[in-house]
């Protein structure tokens, strides 16, 4: 093929070539057009190659495995039109010489492992399009870019770039159709000049560190389609509360996609929302602090496909108008205060498949009609005030994926139908008021995955036809009235990671086989007849079985049934009674709470630990020391011995034993029992083998990622989430801190120390106090005042979350008059030196990630100054803070992950 010295195209694109490109065709010189793209060619090109190519026009790599440095003599092709080199492992910088090919029109070299920035002599082409997306550029963009009026397409997107743009931006560049310059590190304000592009139809700027307010000139592009500016610092302007650009954007009537998520707006949605334009399709503004109502103009968005609202602070009703949306496929509005009830109207979106209204103020019952929208995937209404019963035309949406219903107040049984659901994969009905037994034909939605009926009146037996649900990893059906025994089809569900049948009335042996033998004694606490092996802390099963005479056969049938019926309501009201009594009567009423899970002795303490020896010491605070001990059954705890002579202890111990005989939740550390005497009190907890998160973050062995410290933080989150809304009355923690912090072997966060907490009473949401927290995490109201709330704990986990990402204490000497942990974050966020606000070894501007890394910690860091404010009534809640760092967490994971890679020549 080398022989063909007239040939001047060469072009065989997919064609799954591998290898090296031979030689020869670097030798016809005859060649102006070479065309590879999207095959497995791997190896560098020649370094010679305008010697050997000097008429080549078009040179077209993309999609391949090439690697190796750009060839110098790729640069002195002078007659080069068209190059593309996209999507492969190019490493090294871009020459200067970049600036000789003064016919080059098209040029795309992003998707490699670039280094170094974009030299200037780029903006002395004249080209037509730009495109080095995805290649770790590093600098400010040079300004003669945007000098270039034959330009159409610019996409910089997903490098490392910084500095601000061109006030001019927009004036030089008439021919401007597509702008994409998301996720680097820009700053600036967005300048109105950008409205003198009149022909662009894309803007992406999403992912930067822009700020100010959106220019109202956006009105003057009248062919935008997709403008996208989500994941910045921008706010609304001062001089009025709604967020006046939505009435500029109306003017551009062909836009068909608005990103506006996570942001800084504080601001309104005008009435002027409903005048977009009609072939608008998806509407994301999810995280971005807007306030007030949803306009009921939104109705007039006939092709909305998509509306993302969720994460924000909207009020007021869901509006009826949304029934006029017949495109509309999914719906996000959880996580705001939206209340009322939820409208028929919705029925009427007959393309709807995903309905997310969780986490709001909602009441009355649910539509039946939803259950007739054929098309609906996913349903969560959970965490609102809905009542009745569950609407049994939802059982016959046989193509539902999710339903989440839980805490809620729904009442009724859960019918057969249940069976119906063949896709489920997720199906929470938990905390909610449902009674009646579980049915057997739930068996038959075997591509369950989550399955939750926790926290109900549920009855009955468990039944076996659980065992079939053979895709199964989590199964809570714990705080109910269950009876019977633990069926062994349980041992077929070899996906199962997470069971808790906890607070029930079962009988008999604890299953062990398939993944049932990794299992611990809290999937199963509170069942007293349960029997099985010591690590379970039940009692052995015995394994003679006399044969009973007929006298103890009627005994058993006749008699028996009432003298228990009448112990166990004596036994449960003596509980309940000691339990609502605390701290007046301690002893009674820690021995309540420990026997049902061990009985443990002083003396048995004393062996566990060696004698309380210093060297099973884990650390010593106000009122307390804690060993690390070994019981005779070989499980290993932590024995928290409280020091008697300290002021406050005996209250500290009753307040322990208080909050700890009211909670049970997967991020609290729990407690296995108690000794208590008047001389000595202690009470036995989870050892937790990796400690505090206070030795992860300040000692030198130790490091924690990223990932790691978010994950840590959401855990810690939920757990102060559950005490604020998960029980009939809050917990208030008071002392949360890193050393309060404790991980487990997994590294999953448990919150522990709860010697100040407060227990309020039915209907008490605040309280004042004489004890003192931990200087620097006390809230304010707490410290000048002791007002105790809510609002408290969400201040302090807001110092946590700064000092978890900065590996600043609050007490740290640098801090002191006006300067604190949040006002120096604060500052430091403000001027856009994110780096001198983080840990030094978290982020680094050579990471890989970095781009990634930057917007999550600068997310997490606006959310702790969120948590953080002076006055409590300023502060979000728990609930909002465990749902905005849940999706800190999913855009993190997508953009590590490998992120979107725009579509390249």
């Amino acid at each position: 093929m080398g022989n063909f010295v007239n040939l001047e195209i060469f072009s065989a694109p997919s064609g799954s070539f591998t290898g090296s490109i031979p030689s020869f065709i670097f030798n016809i010189s005859s060649l102006r057009k070479i065309d590879f793209r999207n095959n497995s060619l791997s190896g560098s090109l020649p370094a010679d190659i305008h010697y050997d190519l000097p008429l080549l026009e078009e040179l077209y790599l993309t999609s391949n495995q090439l690697s190796g440095h750009f060839p110098p003599g790729l640069w002195e092709c002078r007659w080069l039109r068209r190059l593309s080199l996209s999507v492969n492992k190019f490493t090294g910088s871009i020459s200067k010489n970049i600036g000789n090919l003064t016919l080059l029109r098209e040029l795309y070299i992003g998707d490699n492992n670039l280094t170094g920035t974009l030299p200037e002599e780029i903006g002395n082409l004249n080209l037509e399009r730009l495109s080095i997306h995805v290649a770790s550029l590093t600098g400010s963009i040079p300004f003669q870019i945007f000098n270039m009026s034959t330009l159409r397409r610019i996409d910089l997107a997903q490098n490392q770039l910084s500095g601000h743009l061109p006030l001019t931006l927009g004036q030089w560049l008439p021919s401007l159709e597509q702008l994409y310059l998301s996720y680097n590190k820009l700053r600036g304000v967005i300048t109105s000049s950008i409205g003198n592009a009149s022909k662009l139809t894309i803007i992406d700027m999403s992912g930067n560190g822009f700020s100010g307010s959106i220019p109202h000139t956006l009105g003057n592009l009248r062919l935008l389609r997709v403008f996208f500016i989500g994941e910045n610092n921008l706010t609304r302007e001062s001089s009025s509360r709604e967020l006046s650009f939505f009435t500029s954007l109306a003017n551009c009537r062909h836009l068909e996609m608005l990103e506006l998520s996570y942001n800084q707006f504080h601001g309104m949605l005008p009435a002027s929302l409903g005048n977009l334009s009609t072939s608008l399709q998806t509407l994301h503004a999810f995280g971005c602090n807007l306030m007030g109502n949803i306009p009921s103009g939104i109705g007039n968005l006939s092709s909305l496909e998509v509306i993302s609202l969720d994460n924000n602070e909207l009020t007021g009703f869901i509006p009826p108008t949304l029934g006029k949306l017949k495109s509309l496929e999914r719906l996000y509005l959880e996580h705001n205060s939206l209340g009322g009830s939820i409208p028929k109207d919705l029925c009427q979106c007959i393309k709807l498949g995903d309905i997310y209204l969780s986490g709001n103020k909602l009441y009355g019952p649910i539509p039946p009609c939803l259950g007739e929208q054929k098309p609906l995937r996913s349903l969560y209404l959970d965490s609102n005030n809905l009542t009745a019963t569950i609407p049994l035309t939802l059982w016959s949406l046989t193509d539902l994926i999710g339903l989440n219903l839980s805490t809620n107040s729904l009442s009724g049984y859960i019918p057969p139908d249940i069976g119906k659901l063949k896709v489920i994969s997720q199906l929470d009905l938990s905390w909610n008021r449902l009674s009646g037994d579980i049915p057997s034909t739930i068996g038959s939605a075997q591509t369950l995955v989550t399955l939750s009926l926790a926290h109900n009146k549920l009855q009955g037996t468990i039944p076996e036809s659980l065992g079939n649900l053979i895709n199964l990893e989590f199964l809570d059906l714990s705080i109910n009235n269950l009876s019977g025994g633990i069926p062994k089809s349980l041992e077929e569900l070899r996906y199962l990671q997470y069971l808790n049948l906890s607070f029930n009335r079962l009988r008999g042996e604890i299953p062990t086989g398939g993944n049932l033998a990794n299992l611990t004694a809290q999937s199963f606490v509170q069942n007293a007849g349960l029997c099985g092996a010591p690590r379970f802390q039940v009692p052995p099963c015995k394994t003679k079985k006399l044969q009973p005479s007929r006298t103890t056969l009627d005994l058993l049938k006749y008699i028996l049934p009432s003298v228990a019926s009448a112990i166990l309501v004596a036994t449960l009201i003596f509980v309940l009674v000691r339990c609502r009594r605390g701290s007046k009567q301690l002893p009674s009423q820690v021995e309540s709470v420990a026997v049902v899970w061990r009985r443990i002795s002083y003396q048995e303490l004393v062996e566990a630990t060696d004698a309380f020896s210093e060297s099973n010491l884990l650390g010593r605070g106000s009122f307390g020391t804690v060993y690390k001990g070994t019981l005779s059954d070989g499980i290993t705890v932590a024995v928290k011995v409280f020091n008697l002579q300290a002021e406050g202890a005996f209250k500290s111990f009753n307040a322990e034993c208080e909050v700890l005989c009211n909670i049970r939740h997967r991020n609290l550390l729990k407690i296995i029992s108690s000794c208590s005497s008047m001389d000595f009190k202690a009470l036995v907890l989870e050892y937790m083998p990796n400690e505090s998160l206070e030795k992860w973050l300040y000692s030198h062995n130790y490091f924690l990622d990223v990932l790691q410290r978010l994950n840590i933080m959401i855990d810690v989150a939920f757990a102060v989430e559950y005490l604020h809304h998960g029980l009939a009355t809050p917990i208030v923690h008071c002392d949360l801190k890193p050393s309060n912090v404790l991980l487990d072997a997994d590294m999953v966060a448990r919150v522990g120390d709860f010697g100040i907490a407060k227990l309020f009473g039915e209907g008490e949401y605040i309280e004042q106090t004489k004890t003192l927290a931990t200087i620097g995490y006390m809230a304010p109201e707490y410290g000048m005042e002791g007002i105790v709330s809510t609002g408290g704990d969400v201040y302090s986990y807001g110092v946590l979350l700064m000092e978890v990402f900065t590996r600043k204490k609050p007490t740290n000497e640098m801090f002191s008059g006006e300067m604190n942990l949040k006002s120096w974050v604060s500052q430091l966020l403000c001027s856009g030196s994110l780096l001198s606000a983080v840990d030094s070894n978290l982020i680094r501007n050579e990471d890989e990630n970095f781009a990634a890394k930057e917007q999550c910690v600068l997310s997490v860091l606006h959310l702790a100054l969120d948590c953080s404010k002076d006055q409590p009534r300023e502060r979000i809640d728990m609930k909002d803070a465990v749902a905005r760092l849940e999706k800190v967490r999913t855009v993190f994971l997508a953009k590590v992950g490998g992120g979107l890679k725009d579509e390249a020549i």
